[in-house]
């Protein structure tokens, strides 16, 4: 898989993705990650990407020549996301779907806005990572990375390592781990765990799991239930 990654401050992204699992993703030769320089792209002197908003108002805006001109110069095949306040939340079905393109082009927005050209004639989709503000779409764009890159196969030392995150199935948060000591001042392991009954086990994360996704996110919990009220589903 090749990742492109537009933005105006590439050297964000060399130490994250030169560390951890998006590090060894690369050098398994599972991805290529390509930073773009959307000040290669512009024209004049003083390498210009950001004008002042038609209609006034604070702080400046994006142009959109060289978010185009850098695409036309990448020729992406894939999906081309604008990391966006204004875009659909990011959710692990996405991180799903974007890690079977063979090509992925995230564009990372700065400062007020991007031209909304950019985001109607360019961007395939806008993806934001919630209810907030970031300074700049690289710290978005460095999570997308990072959901779909370890998705990978291979990019993880096992299927189930990935498979008993939260959302991976049914969108249910994980259950709480434990390693050793077995107690750690007070604080004890619940004895489940450690009595090697893996049917036990089994049931106790699936409670906690319900547990925690009820108290912690009951919009998961309510998705969840009516999914399993669905006909044809036990």
């Amino acid at each position: 898989m090749r990742i492109n990654i537009v933005t105006i401050f590439p050297a964000f992204f060399e130490g994250p993705l030169g560390l951890s699992i998006p590090a060894r993703a690369a050098a398994r030769g599972l991805v290529e990650y390509r930073l773009v320089d959307l000040r290669d792209y512009t024209h004049d002197r003083h390498r210009t990407v950001d004008d002042y908003p038609f209609g006034g108002g604070a702080g400046m805006v994006m142009k959109p020549e060289p978010f185009f001109e850098a695409v036309d110069a990448l020729r992406p095949e894939g999906p081309i996301v604008l990391l966006s306040a204004r875009g659909r939340v990011f959710r692990h079905d996405d991180a799903v779907r974007l890690s079977v393109a063979p090509e992925l082009t995230l564009l990372c927005g700065h400062y007020k806005d991007v031209d909304e050209r950019v985001a109607k004639a360019l961007a395939t989709e806008e993806l934001s990572l919630g209810d907030f503000v970031l300074s700049g779409g690289e710290y978005a764009a460095l999570a997308v990375t990072d959901a779909v890159v370890r998705l990978l196969p291979g990019a993880l030392g096992t299927h189930e390592a990935a498979a008993g995150d939260s959302f991976y199935d049914e969108e249910l948060l994980s259950p709480p781990s434990y390693t050793r000591p077995a107690s750690y001042r007070g604080l004890a392991v619940p004895e489940v765990l450690l009595s090697g009954h893996q049917a036990r086990v089994q049931a106790w994360r699936q409670a906690e799991s319900e547990r925690l996704t009820r108290e912690r996110r009951p919009d998961l919990w309510e998705a969840h239930r009516r999914r399993q009220d669905e006909p044809g589903t036990d």
